[in-house]
């Protein structure tokens, strides 16, 4: 069975690769653990970026990407629907 990510799944995906990569991580990376298309990772770190998610890190000629306090609390948050969706039997 071909089970699609919700929107909001592969935005914690990509905060929960950003929180295991130290902390930050580098688009690339992320495009990979995330299992994205370039066209669809641009969109989500966008959406990331405007709510103030990650933020945007340049060192010399590299990119990363890093984790904020509110998206590590959005993590946290998130985890707790999981459990209670786990709990009830309803899928997010």
């Amino acid at each position: 069975m071909n089970v699609r990510r919700s929107k909001i799944n592969i935005l914690v995906d990509i905060l929960r690769l950003v929180q295991r990569k130290e902390g930050r991580a580098k688009p690339t990376h992320i495009l990979y653990g995330a299992n994205l298309s370039h066209a669809r990772l641009k969109k989500y770190l966008d959406v990331l970026l405007v709510n103030e998610f990650i933020e945007r890190a340049d060192k010399g000629n590299h990119v990363f990407y890093r984790i904020t306090l509110k998206g590590q609390k959005f993590i946290s948050e998130f985890k707790k629907v999981e459990e209670l969706s786990e709990a009830f039997g309803v899928p997010i």
